[in-house]
């Protein structure tokens, strides 16, 4: 060989053998679609985990809806306020064993107070609340107070029926 064909530069007629040597060419960008398998993997889990957030939050709705209807019916039945008023501290006492075991036995302001954990305001001990300890036993209450105790504890009622209870593991000792 000669220097003359090793230098750079050189046309391709004068390359050893006769071979024409070419630039080196890049492949071509990957297309976009479609895509390689690990993203058809990240998109079908990200689809499951909204599918299974959706059915989560579509029963936690109709749970709600449940215990609302049940809520209202169950005070439909009821002829007049005080036996509303009667009935809704039943209701409320009985959703209340789902966080405490002997919170139904509770009377008078501790009654209120249990009710007021976990509550922003006290509208139990010192709201339209209060009228669920003696609003049963008065011969007439107003309109627009047993409204406003309706409201609440309809409210109070929900959040108590939809409270999960905490598990506890089978070798614990503690007692509820």
């Amino acid at each position: 060989m000669t220097m003359q064909a090793m230098t750079p530069g050189t046309p391709a007629s004068n390359a050893p053998d006769g071979l024409a040597l070419l630039d080196v060419h890049t492949p071509a960008a990957p297309a976009f679609w479609p895509p390689a398998p690990g993203w058809w993997l990240i998109l079908a889990a990200v689809l499951l985990v909204v599918a299974a957030w959706w059915w989560w939050r579509r029963r936690v709705r109709r749970r709600r809806l449940v215990i609302e209807t049940l809520f209202d019916e169950t005070l439909g039945a009821e002829e007049g306020e005080t036996a509303r008023i009667a009935k809704m501290s039943e209701l409320l006492r009985r959703a209340a064993r789902r966080v405490d075991q002997r919170a139904d036995r509770l009377q008078g302001d501790a009654w209120l107070h249990f009710l007021d954990t976990d509550q922003r305001m006290p509208v139990f001990s010192a709201g339209a609340g209060r009228t669920l300890l003696e609003g049963g036993f008065r011969r007439d209450v107003g309109d627009q107070e047993f409204e406003a105790l309706r409201a609440v504890v309809r409210a109070r009622f929900v959040e108590l029926m939809t409270h999960r209870p905490r598990r506890r593991w089978p070798w614990s000792r503690r007692t509820p």
